[in-house]
């Protein structure tokens, strides 16, 4: 086991993960991966519920990272509460009794370099001793389900921390996505498995694509940014109605599928992160350019197929008025 690099078997997902019934049905779902202990993106997504009270949300893994600090852990955690959070595999590592080997989980792919994959080990470790401060803590993050299968406005609805076959697996990453093939064993599995949209995450890179059964929208990250000189994080949202805020969307089978910015206090998350994570930390070097903007990727970069930037589709319906 190369920690950082390989999944233990256990990450592999059951070939009935999404049968059965739906968990619950609603008519509009947030989904929200890769907060990393960021507590004012949560607050910023309670400002989103208090404008659509009716809406749920679902937490897609990696809740926590960046938050070593107990108190800031535990409010991350009540900020959980009263939502279905899954495990990503930040969460299943840290609820382990015995030590894996598989290091933070990530399984990270070989184009990503060995001094970060080492580094994320290292918060992983750091983050491990803040869990064995909190009694109990470890059994509720291991006791948490690794997917979900709920229903939006009747169509149904898988949600991974990865993808469709591993709670840490890349095949739902745009690098993945756009080899030879792989659409079509996406589309294949939706039209199987009879869902219309696969809500991931676990990538940190933002990714919407709708094919001819289903539709894939991976938010990146909703703890962190993830397009140029932005401040603010990403979630999906799910619904039978357009939202006014979408950077992006599609429309299929009655919903809209979307991404929403999660513009959260940028200042005071920095200042937290800095007290927490100090210069020449694993995760200041890791993460700390990122926080500030220091991103390559822009909005349409995340479009494979099948989505539009919102901007573009007001043109269009400002030009048919016409």
């Amino acid at each position: 086991m190369r920690a950082g690099r390989d999944c233990p078997l256990d990450y592999r997902l059951p070939s009935d993960a999404f049968a059965g019934e739906p968990l619950f049905d609603c008519q509009s779902l947030y989904v929200v991966g890769g907060l990393y202990g960021n507590r004012q993106a949560l607050a910023a997504l309670q400002q989103r519920l208090d404008a659509e009270p009716q809406a749920r949300v679902v937490f897609n893994g990696d809740a926590h990272w960046f938050d070593c600090d107990t108190p800031v852990f535990q409010e991350v955690e009540q900020g959980l509460s009263g939502h279905l959070a899954l495990r990503g595999n930040v969460e299943t590592e840290l609820g382990r009794l015995d030590d894996s080997g598989a290091g933070c989980g990530c399984a990270y792919p070989a184009s990503v370099d060995d001094a970060l994959v080492e580094r994320s080990n290292a918060i992983q470790r750091e983050l491990s001793q803040t869990v064995q401060r909190l009694p109990g803590m470890a059994a509720r993050l291991a006791a948490r389900p690794a997917t979900a299968l709920v229903s939006v406005g009747g169509q149904r609805v898988a949600i991974s921390h990865g993808d469709e076959y591993s709670l840490a697996g890349w095949s739902c990453a745009r690098e993945a996505l756009a080899e030879p093939g792989r659409q079509q064993q996406l589309d294949q599995w939706l039209a199987a498995k009879q869902v219309r949209v696969l809500a991931t995450s676990h990538t940190c890179a933002a990714v919407a694509l709708n094919l001819a059964h289903g539709a894939l929208i991976n938010n990146g990250a909703a703890g962190l940014p993830n397009f140029a000189d932005g401040h603010y994080g990403l979630i999906s949202r799910i619904a039978t109605t357009a939202h006014p805020a979408a950077l992006y969307r599609c429309q299929r089978d009655g919903l809209f599928i979307e991404a929403l910015p999660l513009h959260y206090a940028h200042e005071a998350f920095l200042a937290d992160f800095d007290r927490q994570w100090p210069t020449a930390s694993p995760a200041a070097l890791s993460y700390r350019s990122r926080i500030l903007g220091a991103v390559a990727d822009q909005p349409q970069h995340a479009l494979l197929a099948g989505f539009s930037l919102c901007q573009r589709l007001c043109a269009q319906e400002a030009l048919t008025d016409e």
